[in-house]
């Protein structure tokens, strides 16, 4: 019979951007077995309704708790923005559900000041969510908040570490809301995999937060704390389902997780 600690962490996104959560969980912690769900039969996340996203979060979440997940982590920044509270009334004590906007906003509010810029998708900088809970939880520090809603296809296309990704970047980078910055927040899952062009483009001045790196520390302080660290050795093969395959989804997660990835297409909305 497999124990608490032994149950697997369930993933969801809407697409390739929670991979980024994903791999930084499994650096972190690789005896923990994973079982992910990227929608991307609906991606991206940012562009629809509250209630559209509501409903996804839920159906994607029973699926995973049927699955046993012990955690439920929900790696994409809208969903957290909208969907967290609902998820948590929803799993009530069958799973623990982390989002990937408190970790960060615990992390950024440690600072002692400065000027946070913070980027992200239509619907996580409309919610106003870091804004506000950073503002209550740090009020020295001053929040300028940018949407950036041409990174994620961009991202999902392929367009990364090219002229197109670093024309694009540039772009939003040199916006008026995000000048004189000394911090950035990536606000969106999907943006740690052009990191290395933002950092490219502040020449390394500015601090730029990673919510995958950021989550997955967060993660393994609450397993460690509630005695649900699986010490291995792993229970079983990590398991990646998608929504609508695509070719993009499969090579993302095949640069992350290797050749061996077990990766299956499940018509949930069927």
């Amino acid at each position: 019979m497999v124990s608490a600690a032994q149950a697997p962490i369930g993933i969801f996104d809407s697409g390739i951007g929670g991979l980024t959560v994903a791999h930084a969980i499994k650096q972190a912690l690789p005896h923990e077995r994973l079982i992910y769900f990227g929608d991307t039969a609906h991606l991206p996340y940012g562009d629809k309704s509250v209630a559209a996203v509501q409903a996804y979060a839920i159906k994607i979440t029973d699926l995973l708790i049927g699955r046993g997940c012990k955690v439920i982590v929900i790696a994409c920044n809208t969903a957290s923005s909208v969907a967290n509270e609902l998820l948590k009334e929803y799993t009530a004590s069958r799973a623990k559900v982390i989002n990937v906007v408190d970790p960060m906003v615990e992390k950024v509010a440690s600072l002692a000041a400065g000027r946070v810029g913070v980027i992200g998708t239509k619907g996580t900088i409309a919610s106003g969510i870091y804004r506000q809970r950073l503002g209550r939880a740090n009020p020295s520090l001053q929040i300028r908040e940018l949407a950036t809603p041409l990174l994620v296809p961009m991202i999902e296309e392929g367009f990364i570490h090219n002229r197109v990704s670093a024309d694009i970047i540039d772009l939003y980078l040199a916006n008026e809301a995000l000048q004189a910055i000394d911090h950035l927040v990536l606000g969106c899952t999907h943006y740690p995999l052009i990191k290395e062009e933002i950092n490219n483009y502040y020449r390394g001045q500015v601090v730029i937060h990673d919510s995958s790196v950021v989550t997955a520390g967060y993660l393994q302080r609450y397993l460690a704390q509630n005695n649900l660290l699986n010490e291995g050795p792993e229970q079983g093969t990590d398991h990646f389902y998608v929504s609508d395959f695509t070719a993009d989804f499969e090579r993302s997660a095949r640069h992350f997780f290797g050749d061996t990835l077990r990766l299956e297409e499940y018509k949930l909305w069927e």
